[in-house]
């Protein structure tokens, strides 16, 4: 049997020192234990995950408050697709009977869901709201400038600006 890694036996340590102090740290910021107890599993599969894992835990100074960085990322994407979902499932439930779907085209179009709103959080409010406006609601980039009471220039700038950024992140290069 092989010895585990030196990585290993770092977030071994780090489990050890502490995983009751984060179970204690999150469980009153999702108020679920189970929740709790399922993001500081993230938060250290996270961890072993890491590009270059090994060189960003020996420049850890302060290991709890690196990992409720991690925690709190993890638990603000929880709550997000949370309150997609929840919102999702009540457009559902407002649609008619003959425009129901299956289990699996709604999880698919959850996951769609989720995944254009992660990529559109990286975008300024202005930004998204002139994305959003263009290619779900189709109005011009007067009609926009005009609600959004800037210049048709600086809607142009956003919607370039998004357009990048929507192809950057479908690329991957803006993945942590």
């Amino acid at each position: 049997m092989s010895s585990p890694s030196p990585l290993n036996r770092e977030v071994h340590t780090l489990y050890q020192q502490n995983h009751r102090w984060l179970l204690g740290w999150l469980r009153p910021r999702v108020d679920c234990r189970e929740l709790a107890a399922d993001l500081v599993q993230d938060v250290f599969i996270r961890v072993l995950s890491a590009k270059d894992a090994q060189a960003q835990l020996q420049a850890v100074r302060e290991p709890k408050g690196y990992l409720a960085t991690i925690a709190r990322r993890l638990m603000i994407d929880h709550f997000r697709r949370a309150r997609l979902e929840r919102a999702w499932l009540q457009a559902l439930a407002e649609q008619p009977e003959a425009v129901a779907i299956s289990e699996e085209t709604r999880a698919i179009l959850l996951e769609s869901l989720c995944e254009l709103d992660a990529m559109l959080a990286g975008l300024g409010p202005n930004v998204r709201r002139a994305f959003l406006l263009s290619q779900l609601d189709g109005m011009t980039y007067k009609a926009i400038a005009e609600q959004l009471q800037v210049s048709v220039v600086s809607v142009t700038r956003y919607i370039a600006k998004a357009t990048q950024h929507c192809v950057l992140f479908s690329l991957g290069a803006l993945d942590g």
